[in-house]
């Protein structure tokens, strides 16, 4: 493809759009009920990823699960090492998709009951073939892929879901491995010999479609020194990025390197201890209330051009959820978990994500961690309980109380232009009544400050069709103890 270097002016992760300036007030109505008009902004979609349930048996109850959930993605965990051949045979083109040894049915049964779902397939490329290693493991770190081989599987795939093989489904989102600055999925963990397979990667999707999405990073939150007991380790993210992006340090960085990474959309995963605006202990790690830094660097990449792609660069998350109590002692409280489930939404959309992706359809069972599904667990996923935690991910709905205002923001979840009803209800007991109503814009995304004399003992919440009622989301902040995502 004849790639062009993005700008800090068409980035995709452009321009966080604030309450007043995306909202106008139409004339009262009649009934005395304001009527208020969203203005354009970025959109929100929403994915989820369960490796446990997008296999096996309950795979279409799964994809359709999340569906009704509101995603219109899916992640799917993609083992390089299980369509690879273990031994190559004679004659084996890496490249070609068609070549004897690569089997292509396990995962196309994934991409095909996705795609009959309506959901798009985000396909994250893990796990390197015997033969493709650079670097062999060691202990529990694993080990590196060989760049050129990386880049022979990336043409094959995307080959294949272009219609290189017959009856294959189509796919055209591709996710360079999972949390590459931690050495049990990526070592050495080295920012440079990232960049040469996203690189590899990219180059060779793009030469099959270059309308085809190359994800970059899904980074884990949190650096992590190798110790004595803890063999592992990993480089804390805004690090590790400035080292890919070839940034100084800085409220105005410079370039340190001439070595641009080609990809289209950027990913991270930004659990987060103390609610939905956190912000990490540690200067260079990124929670949620972190995220506008790492929007900043992206940005300042693309004005330096070290990011090359053909499209809009987006900013996604791709790993993110709380746990609740119950089932997870020491969770945050259902209640509570469902409150920052919408909040953290707001927190993301508000920093220029435009998608993001819940870990967990379903609560894994027992009493470990990744009690963090939309649903209770249930050995029928068909009989399984939704948590309030779902109509939060669905319909997604925050106010903030202001000086004779409230501010509101929400997501419808069919995602598209509706009326929007605000409700008010005095006290927990009272009787709800209207008192605005928003007209959402074509991302689903409604968004007013809403002039109302309000109290702290008040609660809001919104009606649209299709989408039903969003949980009621009280005025009153409520103490954010110090609970992480998984309950620790």
């Amino acid at each position: 493809m004849a790639a062009v270097g993005v700008t800090g002016r068409n980035i995709g992760v452009a321009g966080a759009i604030v309450f007043l300036a995306a909202v106008t007030a139409s004339a009262v109505a009649a009934s005395g009920v304001r009527t208020y008009s969203t203005g354009g902004t970025a959109p929100l979609a929403t994915a989820v990823v369960d490796p446990a349930l997008f296999s096996g048996g309950q795979m279409a109850t799964a994809f359709a699960k999340t569906r009704s959930a509101g995603a219109t993605y899916a992640r799917l965990t993609v083992s390089w090492r299980a369509i690879a051949p273990a031994t190559r045979p004679a004659g084996f083109v890496a490249s070609d998709p068609t070549s004897p040894g690569y089997s292509w049915a396990g995962i196309d049964s994934v991409v095909q009951k996705a795609d009959a779902a309506g959901l798009t397939p985000i396909l994250n490329i893990v796990s390197t073939p015997r033969w493709a290693y650079a670097r062999r493991p060691q202990g529990v770190n694993a080990g590196t892929p060989k760049v050129a081989a990386l880049g022979d599987f990336a043409t094959a795939i995307a080959t294949h879901y272009e219609g290189g093989t017959p009856d294959a489904p189509a796919a055209h989102v591709f996710e360079v491995w999972n949390e590459p600055n931690v050495s049990l999925y990526l070592d050495p963990v080295n920012a440079s010999t990232y960049r040469g397979m996203v690189n590899a990667f990219s180059h060779s999707v793009h030469a099959v479609d270059s309308a085809d999405v190359v994800v970059a990073g899904g980074l884990d939150p949190f650096g992590h020194t190798k110790g004595k007991k803890q063999k592992w380790y990993s480089v804390a993210p805004l690090a590790y990025m400035r080292s890919l992006l070839c940034l100084s340090k800085g409220a105005h960085p410079h370039a340190t390197c001439h070595n641009p990474v080609h990809f289209d959309a950027w990913s991270h995963h930004p659990y987060t201890f103390g609610g939905p605006f956190g912000r990490a202990k540690l200067p260079d790690d990124v929670e949620l209330g972190d995220l506008p830094k790492m929007r900043a660097l992206l940005k300042a990449a693309a004005r330096l051009h070290h990011i090359v792609s053909s499209h809009s660069v987006r900013f996604w998350v791709t790993e993110f959820s709380w746990d609740t109590n119950p089932p997870r002692r020491h969770a945050a409280p259902m209640g509570l978990a469902a409150r920052w489930t919408a909040e953290s939404l707001y927190q993301m959309w508000r920093s220029g994500v435009s998608l993001v992706t819940w870990f967990g359809l379903q609560d894994k069972g027992g009493g470990g961690p990744y009690q963090s599904g939309l649903f209770f667990h249930s050995k029928a996923l068909g009989n399984a309980h939704a948590k309030p935690v779902r109509t939060a991910f669905r319909f997604p709905f925050v106010a903030y109380l202001g000086q004779g205002s409230v501010r509101v923001w929400g997501r419808d979840a069919t995602s598209d232009k509706e009326l929007v009803t605000i409700q008010r209800r005095h006290g927990t007991h009272g009787a709800w009544q209207t008192v605005a109503r928003v007209r959402s814009n074509r991302s689903g995304i409604f968004a007013a400050t809403l002039r109302l004399a309000a109290t702290r003992q008040d609660s809001l919440r919104a009606v649209a069709p299709n989408s039903g009622t969003s949980l009621a989301f009280s005025l009153t902040v409520p103490y954010a103890p110090h609970i992480g995502p998984w309950g620790n």
